[in-house]
């Protein structure tokens, strides 16, 4: 711990030398910048001889903690065992976002069979099953791949984590959000209340048969919280739980049905051996046990108790190693030592401890970051990785940006099987994801022993050590002391309807100056204080989801910020100072007035921002074209007048990712017209703008190689026909269509969109006949048809209409007729 202390005091040195160091005197043209130069220039001694005596006493703790170590433990040489072995080849991401592949989890088929006939079958009333067992045996696996097999049985269906640590509103709220998500519509507004929450969810769940799955349930008052908006009509409709309270399923039997399955039998010695093998051979070329190491994979089983999630945690580190007989022999000695010496931990807790032990050193920290948040805390990536790079644990590669690098970092915590992915985006980037509650405590005690991280969740609790560098604060009338340490990152995390303590508030800016990241989201922030501007050392600053109306003038002096999120507040109008933030890289907000852009090309790091609209004299377009980084490009209220200046803007961005195009009026063309290859285009969205694309037009985007999303809508295709042509478009994810007046016929070619997955078909008032070609879509899992014409709907009815069999091999076919608040229709080959 001293040594950890000397490298922290190391570190408070040169931020502290950084910081009087910013402190320069104003530029004079006059004779007296001679005098300021002088006294600048004695101040930059005395701190550069005030550093110095600090210096060396770090290196006399340091050197003293190094000699002391040595005299009572000489330093030997020993064969290298996977512990501290870096050297780990990166291997492709395994997509399960829950450690286990369905044909991993061994012999469970009658365990699934069960749990599968339970929600499909039986009665129609509304029925709860609980899926019960100890920590790490696999009910959340188990439940998960049962969910997914059958959900699209059902009209609706939500997969909820409620954790121990939940609030009734942010249940309902995830809930409702899950909801809304599923039907492909806006999260309602002015929704805070309880029992407004609660309402919501009842509307959307209302004469639907549902499946819910409620993930790690911890005692019965939740089902006293959650069973109002779980509304019962009769329908067959289920509810899943996982838990490892038995009580739990006793407890819901007051108001509903309930079937209890018990998965309390480790897998058996043979079950346990050919689980690690998957995940410990998962890269091998042949994906067998070596004859060599089958011995020393038995003795590595057995140590995991016949537990899962202990297996697949060994498994998913020695995959990362040679298959080499004495390293893994050595590996299976130091396991069976620690668990012996450490007979007070589980097997399950010290086999997570050496999965921590073996990772890189770069991955430490980023993997530890997870105790920052509650337990079960599902996190965006994006927000994620943005704190990673603020806190300065991503280093730089040659050829790839820090976020890319970072995304390879999380990666490396996936494939380790030490963090879970919720969910992904289109295109296999991880969009959310969180850690098992079981790695959750692991980490909490790392964080303790080492004093990287504290969470604070009671008002009176302090900082418990002075070296702790980063802190979250969970409760809203925190009276705790912080004390004098030398924290490096806050996050609040309290709700957003919990008004937060101004008092507490006013304070970093002014005894927390060495502060890189302060994250506010969802919380109840309604001022930011005026003496924002003294933590110059802040790169990532976070606003999202609060009350605050303004930023104070004093953000200009951020000069290393990185990060500025203010989406879902109420700020609108952005301090002119903030131009001054030439690091800036992401400005993430839903609108900032025009007037605020005429000197944003000087902010040459950004690479998003928020929507721009484009001025009368062009000034805004012509700022933006200074920005080489810009990855993400929205343009809202276009005018035609300005449509040579956005074609040639958009020529001219090398490194665009995503575009998207809105025009003031639907009358407005755009012509638009694009000769750069656009090789990094992820995303073109072009809605109201009759941007009047036609065939030939579309030839020029066929060939984009990342283009995943294209969004065509409003017109923005004047031709009667929309020909996908062989070979074209081979990376496309989604394809969304609407409201384009002309289109009467679509034709797919053979070897055209095969790899899109979800088709949307909305308003095509013209189209009257099915796509010509989507039968041969062999990756297409959803197709939505929103207010189409009647003889549309018809042709495609399951009952008898002409065209069906094109669609009947889709999984998932949904259809929303005009005015309808839910499918009218749902079917698809699950449904079959």
């Amino acid at each position: 711990m001293r040594l950890r202390e000397a490298a922290f005091r190391m570190e408070d040195v040169i931020d502290e030398y950084n910081i009087s160091c910013e402190d320069k005197q104003p530029d004079d043209p006059r004779c007296a910048a001679l005098l300021c130069e002088a006294v600048a220039f004695i101040k930059t001694q005395i701190l550069l001889f005030q550093s110095a005596y600090k210096i060396q006493d770090v290196k006399s703790l340091a050197r003293a903690e190094r000699d002391g170590f040595q005299s009572h433990f000489p330093l030997e040489q020993r064969p290298t065992s996977c512990r501290g072995n870096q050297d780990v080849t990166w291997q492709k991401l395994r997509r399960d976002p829950l450690f286990i592949e369905e044909d991993e989890v061994v012999e469970l088929d009658n365990d699934r069979a069960t749990l599968k006939y339970w929600l499909t079958n039986g009665r129609e009333k509304r029925t709860v099953i609980s899926v019960v067992g100890i920590a790490g045996v696999g009910k959340t696996t188990l439940a998960k791949q049962v969910y997914d097999q059958v959900r699209n049985n059902f009209e609706c269906h939500a997969l909820i984590t409620v954790s121990q640590s939940y609030s009734v509103e942010g249940l309902l709220r995830h809930m409702l959000n899950e909801l809304c998500k599923e039907n492909k519509e806006d999260h309602p507004k002015d929704v805070s209340t309880i029992e407004s929450l609660t309402e919501e969810v009842r509307n959307r769940l209302r004469n639907k048969r549902y499946v819910v799955l409620f993930d790690d349930v911890w005692n019965g008052k939740f089902w006293d919280h959650i069973e109002s908006a779980v509304i019962d009509k009769k329908n067959g409709s289920r509810i899943l739980i996982t838990t490892r309270d038995e009580k739990v399923a006793e407890y819901c039997r007051k108001s509903s049905f309930v079937e209890v399955h018990k998965l309390e039998k480790p897998l058996t010695e043979e079950e346990s051996l050919k689980l690690f093998c998957k995940k410990a051979f998962q890269y091998s070329s042949d994906g067998d046990c070596p004859e060599e190491l089958k011995d020393i994979s038995l003795e590595i089983v057995r140590n995991c108790k016949g537990l899962p999630l202990a297996i697949v945690a060994i498994g998913g580190l020695l995959s990362q190693k040679d298959e080499s007989a004495p390293e893994w022999g050595q590996f299976s000695r130091d396991l069976s030592l620690d668990l012996e010496r450490n007979s007070e931990l589980n097997s399950i807790t010290k086999i997570l401890g050496l999965s921590y032990d073996d990772l890189p050193i770069n991955l430490r920290s980023c993997f530890l970051y997870f105790g920052m948040y509650p337990e079960d805390y599902e996190v965006q990536s994006d927000r994620l990785i943005r704190q990673w790079i603020a806190e300065g644990f991503v280093k730089h590669e040659t050829g790839k940006t820090l976020e890319e690098v970072a995304h390879q970092y999380l990666s490396g915590l996936v494939r380790r099987s030490l963090v879970q992915v919720s969910s992904f985006r289109i295109g296999g980037k991880v969009r959310r994801c969180r850690v098992h509650d079981l790695i959750h405590d692991m980490i909490l005690r790392k964080v303790k022993d080492t004093g990287f991280c504290q969470y604070i969740d009671w008002p009176d609790q302090s900082v418990s050590s002075k070296i702790v560098r980063h802190l979250t604060i969970a409760t809203d009338d925190f009276s705790g002391s912080i004390g004098s340490s030398p924290i490096r990152s806050i996050l609040i995390m309290t709700g957003k309807d919990e008004k937060l303590s101004q008092d507490l508030v006013n304070k970093f800016p002014t005894n927390y100056m060495l502060l890189k990241v302060l994250d506010f989201e969802g919380s109840g922030l309604r001022y930011v204080p005026e003496n924002l501007g003294n933590l110059c050392h802040l790169k990532y600053l976070s606003f999202r989801y609060t009350w605050i109306e303004s930023l104070p003038k004093s953000v200009g002096k951020l000069q290393n910020l990185e990060t500025l999120d203010i989406r879902d507040t109420y700020v609108f109008e952005i301090p002119e100072e903030i131009m001054k933030l030439k690091k800036l890289r992401h400005l993430l907000s839903n609108y900032i007035s025009s007037i605020q852009w005429k000197d944003i090309g000087g902010m040459a790091s950004l690479q998003e921002i928020p929507p721009v609209i484009i001025d009368d004299d062009g000034v805004v377009i012509g700022e933006v074209g200074k920005l080489k980084q810009l990855r993400e490009l929205t343009v809202r209220d276009f005018e035609g007048k300005h449509k040579e200046t956005l074609c040639s803007l958009i020529n001219e961005m090398p490194l665009l990712e995503k575009l998207l195009i809105d025009a003031a009026d639907w009358y407005e063309e755009i012509d638009l017209y694009i000769t750069s290859p656009m090789s990094t285009l992820r995303k073109l969205v072009l809605w109201g703008t009759s941007t009047r694309l036609t065939n030939d037009a579309l030839k020029s985007l066929k060939n984009m190689p990342r283009l995943l999303f294209l969004i065509l809508r409003d017109n923005a295709y004047e031709g009667e026909t929309l020909h996908f042509q062989c070979g074209g478009f081979q990376k496309l994810k989604q394809l969304n269509l609407g409201s384009l007046d002309q289109l009467k016929c679509i034709l797919i070619d053979r070897g055209a969109l095969c790899s899109v997955e979800e088709i949307v078909l909305e308003g095509l008032s013209q189209l009257k006949t099915v796509p010509s070609g989507i039968q041969h879509l062999e990756k297409l899992k959803d197709l939505y048809i929103n207010c189409m014409p009647t003889e549309f709907e018809q042709r495609i009815a399951p009952d008898g209409g002409e065209d069906h069999w094109i669609i009947q091999d889709v999984p998932r076919v949904c259809i929303w007729s005009r005015d309808a608040l839910e499918p009218s229709h749902l079917f698809g080959r699950s449904h079959h």
